[in-house]
Parts: structure tokens; C-alpha cells; sequence
């Protein structure tokens, strides 16, 4: 749980309305209490600190049951990407990385078929090209075995000249690149300029075993759909891909749990989560002051980069920003927003359900962690958009 001092004593005090508030948590634990999640944890921040913190259900730690608390950490899948790409922007500010630079000039081996064109900026975009290379998790222990693999993959579509969601392929060589370009390990990295920089000590790419106890086990609830009933409901049928229930709960093992995934495998509280949320909103500088990236280069990080560019799985704009998305137009429930975030609002959401954003226009943080992985992905989006517009609209 975040440290005493970054929750603020009241909710008025940084403007929340108390009332509204009450409602986000009703509506965060109403599935919980009907039986639909396990457990969930919410976290709202502003100015610098949290406006509340709930958890409310129960969890599984190695198949051992225990009540949720706000010491409970949950994996939190692809909202991972937001803090990894983070941390590569400390590298952009401090002048150690280049978008336009290809990655083939940091990593030579990476330069097979035709993956030579490829840039840093594709990376964060994914517009790289290569949206289901695979990569075998214990490999990242071994920077020989890593190139090896990455001077495996091949093209699937031209760099540049599409979106489509790379799942992890791109952040594992974002991650080497911040290796090269540092000369830290990236789970060191991420933990010293970014968790312990921030005051986050809840804040993990790669759990320590020492902190599996407090690890919330992943368990799938509820049943899934028909591709049939799927369309019925406006949705289209998702190919389960590396987001199969056999690969993520493989992250139930102490092992996998200990890889530092920079893709996916962040495990933290969502009082840590909307707290770092809240030191990019900050312009870059931590509650006691000190910066850790200039306010040029999150603003830099926050443009859309992406252009006219359509997500092949709904046909809207896919809005990518530097390893964010962001909000944009009004079909900005579809990139995993409220109907409330301004279109200046940014974050990322995970595989679970889980979500993070942060909201420049009212200085609102929000995330939302569970453990219940919903089988029913229309349920689970409609989760997380009624939750995100009640927390953007909780300013007084």
C-alpha cells in the first residue's frame, strides 16, 4: 500500500465529490459482491495524491484464500506498457534514444528480413510489423538467446504502413534497447528511475518471490461467448492468441511471475498505479519535487503518432501515442476510456480488465485492478467504460 503520506485527508480537499465518489466505488464492488470477480482494487489520485483507495473481495495467494486488501498486489498485464515505455523516455530525455533511430543500429542482429527499416518510434506505435513474434519468456534471461529469437521473426506486413496490436513483441526489444542504451538490466532500471524514484515500493515489471504471498492468483470467471453470440452484440470474435487462458495462467507460476515482462508482466496495488499516473501528470516531477523526465518530453510522449491509422478490430483510429493511448474523439470508449475523459486523456488498459489512465484536463488519476480474468470480453468492456466515466467525472 502506498506510503501514509500520498493520501489526502479528505476528498474535497482536491476536489472530488464525495458523492460521486461513493457511486465508483458501488459500482467497482458490485460485481464482487454479486459473485461475477473474485476481488477488485480501485485507486483515484489528484494532485499528487490519493483521493481513495478500496479493495473488496477475496484471493487466492498460491491457492492459499485470504480477504483482499490494499496490500494485495495484481498483475496487471498491458497496462505495463505505459511504464515501460516510461522508462525508455527517461532515455529520450536524457538524450540516449532517438525515435527515428532504427533499431538495427542498436541491435545488429535484429536486422532480418527486411526488419532493417523498422524504428524505435514503430515500436512504441506498433506499427512495427511483426504483431505475433514469438518469444519464449525464460529467454530473457539470456541477452544471446534474446537477439537470436529477435533475428528470428519476420514481417507480417511492411513497418509503418499498418496498426495492428503487437502484445508483447515490441516492448521485449524496447526493453533490450533500454539494456543497450543504459547499461542496467531493465527490471533494475525500471525499479530504480522509475518505482523507488516515484516513492512507489509497490511498483513491479517482475515480482520478487519474496512478494508472491501478497500476489493475487489470475482465475477465469464466467463463461464465453459464441462467436455467434458475440456479432449478436455488435462485437467481433478475439483469437485468444497470447492472451490464452493456458499463457496467462502460466503467470500463477512462482517463475513466470519473477520474469520481468516488459509487455505484461507489471504487478503492483492501483494506489501505485494512479500514482505514477500522477507524476506524468506533474510534468514529469515526484510529489516531493524532483523530476525524473522534463514536462517537453511527456508532452513529446503524449502526441499522437499513429495518423489516420484504424484498429483492425473495431475500424477506429487507433490513436497510439508514445506507448500510450490516447483518448481522442468520441470513439474513445473503444480504446478503453470513458465517455466522461476529456480527449486529452492517456493510459493503457490490461488483458484482465484491468485499467490506468490519467486525465490532463481535470488532474484525475485512475486505476482499477482484479485478479477475475472475465471470459466474456463485452462484459468485461462495459465494466471498464462505466468505471472510467464515473472517475472522470468525480472533479466537484
Amino acid at each position: 500500500m502506498p506510503a501514509p503520506h500520498f493520501f489526502a485527508t479528505a476528498p474535497q480537499a482536491l476536489g472530488i465529490d464525495p458523492a460521486k465518489l461513493d457511486a465508483l466505488v458501488a459500482r467497482a464492488e458490485q460485481e464482487v459482491r454479486d459473485g461475477l470477480l473474485p476481488s477488485a482494487q480501485l485507486a483515484v489520485a489528484r494532485g499528487g495524491r490519493l483521493v481513495a483507495m478500496r479493495t473488496v473481495g477475496r484471493v487466492r495467494h498460491g491457492g492459499r484464500e485470504a480477504p483482499a486488501t490494499n496490500d494485495t498486489l495484481y498483475a496487471v498485464f498491458s497496462c505495463t506498457k505505459a511504464i515501460t515505455s516510461a522508462a525508455a523516455w527517461v532515455l529520450l530525455d536524457e538524450g540516449r534514444l532517438r525515435i527515428d533511430e532504427r533499431v538495427v543500429d542498436i541491435i545488429p542482429e535484429f536486422g532480418t528480413y527486411g526488419k532493417e527499416v523498422v524504428t524505435v518510434e514503430q515500436l512504441f506505435t506498433h506499427t512495427a510489423g511483426f504483431p505475433s513474434a514469438p518469444f519464449a519468456l525464460l529467454d530473457w534471461y539470456d541477452p544471446a538467446r534474446r537477439v537470436q529469437r529477435f533475428a528470428t521473426w519476420r514481417l507480417n506486413w511492411e513497418p509503418g504502413s499498418r496498426f495492428e496490436y503487437h502484445p508483447t513483441s515490441t516492448m521485449w526489444v524496447l526493453a533490450h534497447i533500454i539494456e543497450c542504451r543504459s547499461g542496467v538490466p531493465y527490471q533494475q532500471f525500471v525499479r530504480t528511475r522509475i518505482a523507488q524514484a516515484l516513492g512507489l515500493d509497490d511498483l513491479h515489471v517482475g515480482v520478487p518471490r519474496a512478494l508472491h504471498d501478497r500476489v493475487a492468483d489470475i482465475i477465469h470467471v464466467g463463461d464465453r461467448p459464441t462467436v455467434e453470440e458475440l456479432r449478436a452484440r455488435g462485437f467481433p470474435n478475439l483469437a485468444d492468441g497470447e492472451v490464452a487462458e493456458t499463457a496467462l495462467q502460466a503467470f500463477n507460476l512462482p517463475e513466470m511471475r519473477e520474469v520481468p515482462v516488459p509487455g505484461g508482466g507489471g504487478v503492483t496495488t492501483a494506489g501505485d498505479l494512479a500514482l505514477f499516473y500522477q507524476a506524468l501528470l506533474a510534468g514529469g516531477r515526484t510529489y516531493d519535487g524532483r523530476a525524473i523526465w522534463q514536462a517537453e518530453t511527456i508532452q513529446m510522449a503524449r502526441e499522437v503518432r499513429s495518423g489516420v491509422l484504424t484498429d483492425p478490430i473495431f475500424r477506429k483510429r487507433a490513436n497510439r501515442a508514445l506507448g500510450v493511448i490516447i483518448a481522442g474523439d468520441a470513439d474513445r470508449t473503444y480504446r478503453g476510456f470513458g465517455h466522461t475523459a476529456s480527449p486529452a486523456a492517456f493510459g493503457h488498459n490490461g488483458a484482465g480488465g484491468q485499467i490506468a489512465w490519467a486525465d490532463p484536463d481535470t488532474g484525475i488519476s485512475f486505476a482499477y485492478c482484479t485478479n477475475g480474468f472475465d471470459r466474456d470480453p463485452v462484459r468485461q468492456a462495459r465494466r471498464g467504460v462505466a468505471l472510467s466515466s464515473l472517475a472522470a467525472a468525480l472533479r466537484r
